[in-house]
């Protein structure tokens, strides 16, 4: 199996853990226009919830929470083992509390009030490092999706996606060859905020794999039953 991945940036989904509803809200307009979803906590109960329910791509984590202390879920997180890219976005400032910080687990640590392009810059940083999460071009037999525009091609033909089959199959990509679980299908594309029935990501796939049986795609989206679905070239 191999999967070409030019770096660079595209739609991945947060978790932004802010009580300050206001700056929370417009932070995540913010992030959404450079590429990045995201669901909402303003406390420390609501974001260990949403943690144990949903997959997310990263973490951005202040630190002041009102029902409990940033550093004791970044702990927490680090307890059990849970790899989650984190970045402690806070007011605290002084050297002692940033070493607090990135020694309980944070991978990076941005003082308030901060530049929200720096904050995306060093959110792509990490994921980076993590690898499945990022490029902007990616590549599978004669099947070509660029992620910054949404834009697919078969044989350098377009193919018209709606954003959900875009992104169900950017999803399928980055994991060519290994399943996607439902769970983190549902996850990436409808998030803790949005209802999902029961078949909504069989839907989805359906309509992606009807298109692309519509074209000369020389790839195919399996089920594996009780499990995900995988992408592979077509034998």
């Amino acid at each position: 199996m191999r999967l070409t991945v030019i770096e660079g940036e595209r739609a991945v989904r947060l978790l932004l853990v802010e009580d300050d509803r206001e700056l929370a809200h417009a932070l995540a307009d913010a992030l959404d226009r450079r590429g990045f979803s995201s669901d909402l906590a303003h406390g420390f109960d609501d974001a260990e919830q949403m943690l144990r329910c949903a997959q997310y791509a990263a973490l951005i984590l202040d630190l002041g929470l009102p029902d409990g202390d940033g550093i004791a879920l970044i702990r927490l997180l680090r307890g059990r083992k849970d790899p989650l890219p984190i970045i402690v976005a806070t007011a605290r400032d002084s050297i002692g509390e940033r070493i607090t910080g990135l020694d309980a687990g944070a991978d990076d640590y941005l003082v308030k009030p901060f530049d929200v392009d720096e904050l995306a810059a060093r959110l792509g940083a990490v994921l980076r490092r993590q690898g499945s999460f990022m490029g902007a071009r990616l590549e599978l037999a004669n099947l070509a999706l660029d992620t910054q525009s949404g834009d697919l091609f078969v044989d350098g033909a377009h193919v018209l996606l709606s954003s959900r089959e875009r992104q169900l199959i950017e999803l399928l990509l980055r994991r060519a060859g290994h399943v996607v679980s439902k769970q983190l299908a549902e996850d990436q594309l409808f998030g803790m905020t949005e209802p999902v029935g029961s078949n909504a990501v069989e839907v989805y796939v359906h309509r992606l794999r009807r298109k692309l049986q519509a074209t000369s795609a020389a790839v195919r989206i399996e089920a594996i039953r009780g499990v995900g679905y995988l992408i592979r070239r077509a034998q």
